[in-house]
């Protein structure tokens, strides 16, 4: 992808899994309907984190909302259902997730800029595949509270690895 058209995917999308999927799927030639369909699953848990916040920002405009739901990402969505779970809702609730996603999406411009004028300076020996899969694993953690949690993560994890040979990286 140019740098432009990169840039712009970044602040259009702003969804870092998708990203990183059109970047590989799009290295590896794969049909455009793949990479739609892709994106289009891969962005499905938006509707779970969505359906759970719904009850915390019902009272919002629809203009915040949509606000809202732009800025929402998996980093934004954890630290705010925590706080929402804790401390329920007021007035000002919706702040916390606009603060939260607002730096996000700052520093992951900032990041994309960089990475787009300096990635190439990195080695290709530095793998650096497990970082997102980290970034999930950190936030997934400390969020499992019970057995069916533990339970539904260790399957999803096993799911994952069990599907890690589909074509075009599917899985």
């Amino acid at each position: 992808l140019s740098t432009l058209v990169s840039q712009m995917m970044s602040s259009i999308v702003f969804a870092g899994s998708s990203q990183f999927v059109t970047a590989q799927l799009v290295h590896d030639a794969a049909p455009g309907m793949v990479i739609i369909v892709t994106i289009a699953v891969v962005n499905l848990r938006h509707m779970l984190y969505s359906a759970s916040l719904a009850p915390y920002l019902k009272n919002l405009s629809l203009k915040w909302k949509a606000l809202l739901s732009y800025l929402l990402t998996d980093e934004a969505y954890a630290p705010s259902v925590l706080k929402y779970e804790a401390e329920g809702v007021n007035a000002s609730s919706h702040w916390f997730l606009f603060g939260a996603g607002l730096s996000l999406w700052s520093t992951w411009q900032v990041s994309t800029a960089i990475g787009i004028f300096l990635g190439t300076s990195i080695p290709e020996s530095w793998s650096l595949d497990f970082a997102l899969p980290l970034t999930f694993i950190a936030m997934v953690v400390p969020a499992l509270k019970n057995r069916p949690m533990v339970a539904t993560a260790l399957s999803a994890g096993a799911m994952a690895l069990l599907a890690y040979s589909l074509p075009f990286k599917l899985g």
